[in-house]
Parts: C-alpha cells; sequence; structure tokens
C-alpha cells in the first residue's frame, strides 16, 4: 500500500462540467489527488463504495482542527474555500457537537414538518410558473430563463419562510450565497462575500430575537437564551448561513439539472408521462447522474487512511467526489453514464451518507418532485432553447450546474 501516486489534478477554480475528468480520475483510481487555490494540496474521493465508507468512516473528522495546513497557519484569510472549515455549523462538527447541533435544526425538518410545506410549495409554484410565463411573454425571442424566475425562488422562499426572512433580504441572501460558494473570486472579494453574509444573517437573528415567530431562527434563538451552552452566538450564525446556502443552493441545482436533463433525453419525460416512471425517480436519477454538488469540501483523515488501495494523509482536506460517485461503473453498471429514470435501485450518496446526511433531503426531494411535476404539466411543449454547449457553467467546483437556463415553453414556431 502506498500513498495515493499519480501525478496531482489542479483544480480548475472556474469549475466547469466535471464528467469528463471524472471518467478520467476513476479510470486512475477512486481517489486522487488534487491541487486547490493557493496551491493547497487535497484529495478527492470519487468511488462510489470508497466514498460511502469514507463518508461514514470512524477515523475521519469534519472539524478544521484536524486540517494540517490550517493549523499550521499556511490557509489565508481570502483562501475562497475557507468558509467551508472555519463556519461554525453541524457541518464542520464531530460527535457530541454535532448532534447537539442538528438535534437543534431536526424540528424543522421532520417528516410532518416537511409534509405540511407541501401546500405552501404547491402555491408558491404555481405563482412563479405565472411569474415564469409573463417573463417569457415579454422577451424578444420568447424565452426566459428558468434558473432565475422558478428553480431558484422556489427553494429559497421555503427557506426563507423557515428561518422567518423576508422576501428582500431573501434575494440578497442568495446572491451572497453565489459568491460565498465560488471557488474564482479574487482573495479581497471572498473575504468581503463572507463579512456581508454573516453582517445580513445576524441582521435576521436581531430582527427575529426582537419579534419571535413560528420560525427556526426563533426556535434557535430561544434554545440559545434558555441554556447558553446548547448555542454559541458563532454557532448561531453559522447555522443560519448553513441553512441558507444548504437549503436552496443544492435545490436550485437540483431542478435545474433535471430539467437540463429531461430537455436533452425526451423519451425520458414520456417514460415519466406514461407512467412507466414517476417524478421521484427523476429527481433520484438526477441526484445520481448529475449530482447539485460535484465535490464538496471537507472531510479530514485523523490518521493515515488506506481506501482502494492508496493511502490519504492525516489531515489532508478532503472533498467528497459526489458527481464522480453517481457515474462509478463499478457500482452503477456499464451504463452509468446513461440517464435513465426508470433505472431500478438507483443508488447515490448525493445528500451524503453516514451521521452527516443532508438533514434537509426529504424537503429538497418533495420540492424537486413538485416543482417538476407542475413545471412540465403546465408547459409540456418546455424546453431549453439553446444547445446544451452554449450554456455557461457557474463559477466553481462545488456546486454542479449553470448559471443562466433559457427555456422556451412552448413548441418553436
Amino acid at each position: 500500500m502506498t500513498e495515493v501516486h499519480n501525478a496531482p489534478h489542479r483544480l480548475d477554480p472556474a469549475g466547469g462540467c466535471p464528467h469528463a475528468a471524472n471518467a478520467r480520475f476513476l479510470a486512475e483510481g477512486a481517489v486522487t489527488r488534487v491541487v486547490l487555490p493557493d496551491d493547497v494540496e487535497g484529495a478527492i474521493v470519487l468511488g462510489h463504495q470508497e466514498l460511502k465508507e469514507f463518508l461514514s468512516h470512524p477515523d475521519v473528522a469534519k472539524n478544521a482542527r484536524h486540517f494540517t495546513a490550517l493549523e499550521n497557519g499556511e490557509i489565508p484569510d481570502g483562501w475562497p474555500l475557507r468558509t467551508f472549515a472555519t463556519v461554525q455549523s453541524m457541518t464542520t462538527a464531530d460527535g457530541a457537537d454535532h448532534r447537539r447541533l442538528r438535534s437543534l435544526v431536526s424540528r424543522a425538518f421532520t417528516a410532518r414538518r416537511v409534509e405540511a410545506l407541501r401546500p405552501r410549495v404547491e402555491e408558491l409554484a404555481a405563482r412563479l410558473l405565472d411569474d415564469l410565463e409573463r417573463a417569457a411573454a415579454q422577451s424578444e425571442d420568447g424565452t426566459a430563463d428558468l434558473r432565475r424566475n422558478f428553480a431558484m425562488p422556489l427553494p429559497m422562499g421555503v427557506i426563507c419562510e423557515l428561518l422567518g426572512v423576508d422576501a428582500e433580504q431573501g434575494e440578497q441572501l442568495h446572491a451572497l450565497s453565489n459568491r460565498v460558494v465560488s471557488t474564482s473570486l479574487k482573495p479581497a472579494d471572498v473575504v468581503a462575500a463572507n463579512q456581508e453574509l454573516l453582517q445580513v444573517l445576524a441582521q435576521v437573528a436581531a430582527a427575529r430575537a426582537a419579534d419571535p415567530g413560528d420560525d427556526l431562527t426563533s426556535a434557535l434563538i430561544a434554545a440559545r437564551e434558555e441554556d447558553g451552552d446548547r448555542l454559541s452566538e458563532p454557532e448561531l450564525i453559522g447555522t443560519l448561513m448553513l441553512m441558507v446556502i444548504a437549503g436552496h443552493e443544492t435545490t436550485l441545482n437540483l431542478i435545474t439539472n433535471a430539467v437540463r436533463a429531461l430537455s436533452g433525453h425526451p423519451e425520458q419525460l414520456d417514460a415519466v408521462r406514461s407512467g412507466t416512471a414517476d417524478w421521484g425517480d427523476v429527481v433520484e436519477e438526477t441526484m445520481r447522474w448529475d449530482s447539485p454538488v460535484s465535490y464538496f469540501p471537507f472531510r479530514y483523515p485523523t490518521r493515515d487512511l488506506t481506501l482502494d488501495g492508496t493511502v490519504i494523509p492525516a489531515g489532508t482536506p478532503v472533498l467528497a467526489g459526489y458527481s464522480g460517485a453517481g457515474r462509478d461503473p463499478r457500482t452503477h453498471g456499464a451504463d452509468a453514464d446513461v440517464f435513465d429514470v426508470t433505472r431500478t435501485q438507483v443508488r447515490h450518496l448525493s445528500f451524503g451518507h453516514g451521521a452527516h446526511f443532508c438533514i434537509g433531503a426529504p424537503l429538497a426531494r418533495m420540492e424537486a418532485s413538485l416543482a417538476l411535476e407542475a413545471l412540465f404539466t403546465r408547459f409540456p411543449q418546455l424546453t431549453v432553447a439553446v444547445d446544451e454547449t452554449e450554456i455557461p457553467r457557474r463559477g466553481s467546483f462545488v456546486g454542479n450546474s449553470v448559471p443562466v437556463l433559457p427555456v422556451r415553453l412552448t413548441a418553436a414556431p
């Protein structure tokens, strides 16, 4: 057994479609060495089985005190991935701290609470489809940006309602979260985006403290006031940041990627309409085939860890390669690259695995299923208006999607 032996791959901060690179990585092994921005050495676990093992391994931590380069003072303040490591929330906590923070948030994502949101999601989706149709009617070419007019405001509206955030702040939080998850910003822009996002979230917390409501922010503040040991101020703000970013960015990408996939594979849309598959199948296959997250930061081996015959040194920042694991042919078969909503036993890790499995997965699944059904019921002839190769990619190797998605709601004349 040796350390990861292939030459490291330098990840492009501008992101791009990950699938061609993932195929090359997987051909070399389930683990690949990478060079992150500012020449920080890291690794990605891309094999499905290896990633599943890694995500629940007892010798893998989330707390950045195990990040050797960070602890040694080698990571600058303006490093574009620093927030992923240092934000104080359940996503960077281990053991009892993780269980404490997760328990405070879990009440907002119970099966009963998620199901109670269904009428609100349906109502919001219907209103946004009106907006989408209006935008297309007002454009010169009859197209509209589905991402801006539908895929973004739907999950953003839901998470804002859960957190007790008004619509105007929601727009601001979306813009800031986009900058925070970018991996291509200059250091000064990274620092500015993080500071501004923290300021806005502090304003949200102050507003809810002054006027509590039936929302998660008010509940977190109440828990903090009742027992100061349960939630510190940085943990409160960090938890709000996590909820805002994870609560809408991934679902936004999921809806966008599903529409792109169905538009490019009309026979799969026919399978849903004929009853051979359902909208839940579309969601699960999209999560596998085009995961909303390419490479998610970070986990750290607390000792030298062997996966697939290679060693990841202790303290290495490791990315979870969800987009690669979703197309690993060793798990998904020779047709792993094929988008097939009728696929039996769809398995993916795009919501994570183990103790840190995404707490919002039931809500994301419900939102995306309802959104897709409402969209294609209202506009059965909807197609993406340009060739896939003409659509730009997001400036991040963390999120996996496109920044705009022009669609045509009716058949072209």
